[in-house]
């Protein structure tokens, strides 16, 4: 099974998020797509303090009518930080034949060397990185230290930058939209609307738990 791991804070999830797991289920031809929040975030902490129970419970909410999208609770499940290396080793412990294809923004990517043991991301995960129309990536490479560089070749036939284990690191063009989850902070916290940028069972769970109700200018996009 081909499965496309999405993780971040979802606070909240808005429309954005779901146009990117369409794009890269569709580009990368997945069976499913993951949608993992992070209980414990190693680099942030959760703007306005919303619990993960709420953030996954509109998780499950603004997915629910997408029948190749999945959620799942799993770094709720351990303790300590909630860290991509070793929700991918759990992943793999329970789909040992599965193939999972890892989806980060390009500004993560770039600071991709501070993750902890970063190096084994690409040998557990294809990696998946989303860029924005107008914003070039002249050297991949870039954010990796150079005795790492070696590591990965251009595969001429497929077209793509393959690491020595065969997976694949795939940069792919979303569709803009100009959303944030900061953004959609800000306006609940001036109590405007933003229906306009999340899914209409994701702006009735806000606003019937009154989430977002003081400003909260820090934390995930």
């Amino acid at each position: 099974m081909k499965t496309g791991i999405l993780g971040g804070t979802f606070n909240p999830i808005h429309l954005a998020h779901l146009r990117i797991a369409e794009e890269v289920q569709q580009a990368c031809e997945l069976d499913r797509v993951l949608f993992i929040p992070a209980a414990e975030p190693p680099h942030k902490d959760v703007a306005g303090q919303v619990s993960f129970t709420h953030r996954l419970a509109m998780v499950e909410a603004a997915i629910r009518d997408y029948q190749d999208f999945q959620s799942s609770d799993l770094e709720i499940q351990r303790s300590g930080k909630s860290f991509s290396v070793d929700t991918l080793d759990i992943l793999h412990r329970q789909d040992p034949h599965g193939e999972f294809y890892f989806i980060i923004g390009l500004d993560s990517y770039r600071d991709i060397a501070s993750w902890k043991d970063f190096t084994r991301l690409f040998s557990l995960s294809h990696l998946v990185v989303i860029t924005r129309p107008g914003v070039l990536m002249s050297d991949p490479f870039a954010p990796l230290p150079v005795a790492m560089r070696k590591d990965f070749c251009y595969d001429v036939e497929a077209k793509n930058i393959q690491h020595k284990t065969g997976n694949n690191l795939i940069f792919l063009k979303e569709t803009h939209l100009d959303i944030s989850s900061t953004q959609i902070r800000e306006l609940l916290a001036n109590k405007q609307s933003v229906r306009h940028l999340v899914p209409p069972v994701v702006a009735d769970y806000i606003e019937e738990n009154n989430l977002y109700q003081t400003a909260t200018l820090n934390g995930s996009h």
